[in-house]
């Protein structure tokens, strides 16, 4: 259950101290001698003198409650953990132990109360092992996924809490509770089912083992590719950079000066001086394999991705993978399920693997076809520059870029100038403006946990405060990959207002020199999508923390994310904020026709490599208790064998690092970004078709029915809502140029 992060009744510290003291003269002061008394004695000090310095037991004295980063150290976190799991069950032990009969307010609210400090510091803790994490962030973050995962199946499967939980559920015709407060009973008691609350002693016991193992081989799979993605570097000479602009070779020079400052020995500086460095991460691959004219360095730096966690080394995935797989196959069976796609997608909008299945093959097909024509595009271009190799996978960003120039006199580099960083927040802030009215103040008084984060305040479009949005955009290697949302502390309205801090992680590559961040289109759309998710935990308005924001079915929460993408290549957008860093002109008009002209451009490509990773993912998680202990490396290429991949593409993500599905909340759901597709290109139509994209109805109605709800309706009810009907997939096709408009 996703617990509310405030209202604490009394003070923290007060509370630890007196427990403290208590603890002390349990025993009769004649049993102990004077040197245990004052040891005793101490101990209770130092308890008491760490608590009052410890930032996680007070109230946060900042603005907005914004967690007070400065003062947090990595040894305040593991006291506030275990505190926050003591007073947690002390307070589901008095829900339990109330001898008045179980009622909505007191039991169903009050453990939508409980847990204030425990997610606290969950908050912090987890979100800055994703952003901004160091080896000791690790090591805790290993010792506590075992420790979580017992102390939450405490709960999960407390037979006494359940009982009152079904005693409230069994008489909720006659409680008159309204439509929030009955669908919260049913999310709630539906948690507890499928938490196991139904099973023997046996099957309980079972299922808390099986947690446990997770939790310790997701934290394993996840740092593995961390490891894996810092451990390699391309480390060139000034000889090497055939091809390359000067802006990437720019960045390249910086990150060699970086890693050269960072080094603690004169044999490790004298590795990077006067050289330029690239890596796995996207933001420093891409560029090399759009630029970079040395095909073997190309591919050098291509299988140095691909091939992580798949290394036969001590940060190899392999095995971790397959045993996640297989131990959620078993706990499937244990829950009554066919297989942990059957048990994931019961409460998704697409609701069985086979609905799965189906909806992502009317892509494949289409999607294939196109690919194999632009693969026919490239080796046309390789052929004419004379060259008899064969295109290879670590060709298609140098070639695609090749025929884009050819077919659509479109050059990637001739868009950055216009992209800055700061032009792009602007132009995703004044979409939210002409939306719903939403202004943005940029606070620089408040601390943050790196440098590279910044501050802004949110307020409606009456100046009331919707709450505080937190932008950490660079790439870093103590960041893990890909980009996110998250908050510090969540949207409730259960015990008065408490109004949302959330935050947005991305890897763009940083600034160079004297230049602004410059963002690829890629990158823009990136933003606009996890400001889309922003969005959702900034506009929610509900009771129940609990069903705040993206809490709802994962094919559905990309919706809101997804259709905000769409406004970021509208062209009435694009001219209020794409202007040239250096010279201030607007993007010229001929520019943006041929970036919509191109929309369609390598979408065989996009679409291919996204399907492959979705049907990888499933195939994984239909895998059933019975199935044996899978080699991931065979498992996989029989998986992409059965839907003939081609081999100039690989999948999105491979099994070794597809961290969305073995080490976050993807598993048979990666599938939900097609979905989510389908919606937001139906909804955007709709925009569409009113002749105004700023349409106030129907933005209204966008987020009255979409980013206000949360899970408080059924998803389907609120895009009805919203659009009048169900969506319908040929706008997506449509979109993607996979409708034959596009040939």
């Amino acid at each position: 259950m996703n617990l509310p992060a405030s209202h604490l009744g009394k003070s923290i510290i007060a509370l630890s101290v007196a427990l403290a003291l208590t603890a002390c003269t349990k025993e009769p002061a004649s049993q102990q001698t004077s040197a245990e008394a004052e040891v005793a004695a101490e101990h209770v000090k130092n308890e008491a003198v760490a608590e009052v310095s410890n930032p996680f037991f007070a109230e946060y004295d900042t603005p907005f409650q914004v967690p007070p980063f400065n003062k947090i150290k990595d040894e305040h976190y593991m006291p506030a953990f275990e505190k926050g799991m003591k007073d947690h069950l002390a307070e589901i032990d008095a829900i339990v132990n109330n001898e008045a009969a179980p009622t909505f307010a007191n039991t169903i609210e009050e453990l939508e109360r409980t847990g204030d400090l425990l997610v606290k510091v969950q908050r912090v803790f987890f979100n800055l092992a994703g952003s901004n994490t160091n080896p000791e962030l690790q090591k805790l973050q290993r010792e506590l996924s075992p420790i979580l995962s017992a102390h939450y199946d405490k709960i999960n499967l407390n037979d006494g809490l359940f009982e009152r939980i079904e005693a409230v559920y069994q008489a909720r015709d006659g409680l008159g509770l309204n439509a929030e407060q009955l669908k919260f009973l049913e999310d709630t008691r539906k948690d507890f089912v499928r938490s196991g609350a139904l099973m023997t002693e046996e099957q309980k016991a079972k299922i808390t083992e099986i947690n446990s193992e997770l939790s310790q081989l997701t934290t394993q799979y996840g740092q593995n590719l961390l490891a894996e993605t810092n451990g390699f570097e391309l480390i060139l000479d000034k000889s090497d950079l055939d091809g390359l602009s000067d802006g990437v070779i720019q960045a390249a020079a910086s990150t060699a000066q970086q890693k050269m400052d960072a080094a603690e020995t004169d044999e490790d500086k004298a590795k990077y001086k006067d050289k330029y460095v690239f890596t796995p991460h996207r933001s420093s691959m891409y560029p090399f394999l759009t630029e970079s004219s040395r095909r073997d360095l190309r591919e050098q730096l291509y299988k140095s991705y691909v091939m992580r966690g798949d290394n036969n080394n001590e940060f190899d995935n392999k095995t971790v993978a397959a045993q996640i797989a297989k131990l959620r196959a078993e706990r499937a069976k244990v829950m009554g399920y066919e297989t942990h796609a059957h048990f994931v997608l019961e409460e998704r909008m697409v609701n069985t693997p086979e609905g799965v299945y189906d909806l992502l093959m009317q892509l494949w097909k289409p999607a294939l076809e196109r690919a194999k024509r632009e693969v026919a595009d490239m080796q046309a271009v390789v052929n004419a520059e004379g060259h008899e190799f064969e295109v290879a996978a670590w060709d298609w960003w140098q070639y695609a870029e090749k025929v884009r120039k050819e077919k659509y006199d479109l050059d990637e580099a001739s868009l950055k100038p216009y992209l800055s960083l700061d032009n792009v927040l602007k132009g995703v802030f004044d979409t939210s403006n002409k939306l719903w009215g939403l202004t943005f103040v940029e606070l620089h008084d408040i601390d943050t946990y790196h440098p590279d984060a910044r501050v802004w305040e949110v307020k409606d479009k009456d100046g009331s405060h919707l709450g505080i949005f937190i932008g950490d955009y660079f790439t870093r290697s103590n960041k893990r990959g890909g980009a996110w949302m998250s908050s510090f502390k969540g949207q409730s309205n259960l015990d008065g207002v408490e109004r949302p801090v959330v935050v947005n992680v991305c890897n763009f590559p940083g600034p160079v020199g004297d230049a602004p961040a410059l963002l690829s289109f890629e990158n823009v759309t990136t933003l606009f999508h996890e400001f889309g998710h922003a969005l959702h935990g900034l506009l929610t308005n509900v009771t129940y923390g609990s069903m705040s924001g993206t809490s709802g079915p994962r094919d559905f929460t990309e919706f809101p994310a997804q259709i905000l993408e769409h406004w970021a290549a509208e062209p009435a957008i694009l001219k209020t904020f794409a202007t040239h860093y250096e010279t201030g002109e607007p993007i010229p008009d001929a520019l943006i026709g041929k970036l919509l002209k191109a929309s369609k451009f390598n979408q065989g490509f996009a679409n291919t490599e996204y399907l492959a990773a979705s049907l990888l993912d499933m195939d994984w998680h239909t895998l059933t208790a019975e199935d044996e202990l899978q080699d991931a490396g065979e498992f996989e290429k029989a998986s992409m064998a059965k839907i003939g991949l081609i081999n100039e593409i690989a999948p999105r993500y491979r099994s070794t690092y597809f961290s969305h599905i073995f080490a976050g909340g993807y598993a048979a759901g990666y599938y939900s970004y097609v979905h989510s597709a389908v919606l937001d290109s139906d909804g955007f139509a709709a925009f569409k078709e009113t002749g105004n994209v700023f349409d106030p109805e129907l933005a209204q109605k966008l987020r009255t029915h979409i980013y206000e709800k949360g899970s408080t309706e059924d998803a389907m009810t609120l895009y009805k809502k919203f659009r009048g009907r169900e969506p319908q997939i040929e706008a997506l096709l449509k979109v993607r140029g996979l409708d034959g408009s596009a040939d």
